[in-house]
């Protein structure tokens, strides 16, 4: 498995929260249901993403365009809006604050003649404008990895080819069939890895070094050994000989491709595996430190608190009580 995979394994849906909204101009609908990852698409006409706080000042964000069928990923839980011109005073149609929760701008409960049927909202049922999107609720130290390489708004521009699981993700987000949860959960999944390989593919992305270094036989190899056996003893003569080159030769070119030498990077990903673990299994820390290749519980806290600057224990606690966790 290599390092894109690794990571994407753990942002998963599990209860996709999909809306359609069909629009005419003038329009404008605000997100503010603080998801971590929003993807998004025009299925019929055009529209700006506008990454700003709303109030016609912005944060430092302009508007993105997106054309029809382009497909565009929101990271972060700030608010963000859609609409048709890119004018961040324009006042929202109606806000979203959850899959059930929609607000006029005053904070009023929605009409009901703004929805317009199964998961689908809008001002009129034949708008020229069709605006599809997906919510995600992820979390982790895995995740974050993942997250934390991406800019707050990607795009990946329509190609004019056909989009067949996109097309296929239109057709069940009008349906109410038995799985139809599932069937939605996994669409979104394959939407979320198709358009993020394309966007590491494209020449103006700026991938993150890992990425970077898969497609190199040498860096490539180290990533995905690491990445599949995290509980090795790995050294770096040790990763050296599997890549077939001089431990000095691996070392150099790890770090210029990766960006970070290897050891620094195994720890890293250790140190996530195990935060993920800690948050999500009843496994002892000591079984934990095993299966991510610490010798024992002891060396697994000292790094821990290290890098995080708490206890394996004290980790699991917070994450358990609801506390946002968030490395230093």
């Amino acid at each position: 498995m290599d390092a894109l995979a690794s990571l994407l394994y753990e942002v998963r849906s599990d209860g996709a929260l999909f809306s359609r909204n069909v629009l005419a101009p003038p329009w404008s609908v605000r997100f503010a249901d603080r998801t971590p990852l929003t993807l998004l698409t025009m299925l019929r006409g055009s529209g700006w993403i506008l990454p700003g706080d709303g109030d016609g000042d912005g944060d430092g964000d302009g508007p993105v365009a997106l054309a029809e069928g382009d497909v565009a990923v929101v990271v972060g839980p700030e608010p963000f809006t859609i609409a048709d011109e890119p004018d961040p005073a324009a006042r929202p149609l109606y806000v979203r604050h959850g899959p059930d929760h929609c607000t006029t701008a005053d904070g009023e409960e929605v009409r009901d003649d703004v929805i317009l049927g199964l998961r689908t909202c809008g001002n009129t049922a034949d708008g020229p404008h069709v605006l599809l999107t997906g919510s995600y609720q992820v979390g982790g130290s895995v995740s974050e990895r993942l997250l934390s390489a991406l800019p707050r708004v990607l795009v990946v521009r329509h190609d004019g080819e056909p989009g067949p699981i996109l097309d296929l993700t239109a057709l069940e987000v009008g349906r109410d069939d038995p799985g139809q949860q599932a069937v939605l959960d996994r669409l979104l999944d394959l939407l979320l890895l198709a358009t993020l390989r394309e966007w590491f593919a494209c020449p103006e992305s700026d991938p993150p070094g890992w990425y970077r270094a898969l497609g190199d036989p040498v860096a490539g190899k180290a990533l995905r050994l690491m990445h599949d056996r995290p509980a090795r003893p790995w050294t770096v003569a040790a990763l050296a000989e599997e890549a077939g080159v001089s431990r000095a030769t691996f070392a150099r070119r790890f770090g210029e491709l990766v960006g970070r030498p290897p050891m620094a990077y195994l720890a890293g990903w250790r140190l996530a595996l195990a935060a993920d673990l800690l948050a999500r299994t009843d496994a002892t820390v000591e079984s934990i430190a095993r299966q991510v290749g610490y010798r024992s519980a002891f060396g697994l806290s000292v790094a821990f608190q290290r890098v995080h600057g708490t206890r394996p224990s004290e980790h699991r606690a917070a994450v358990r009580q609801g506390r946002q966790y968030t490395s230093r």
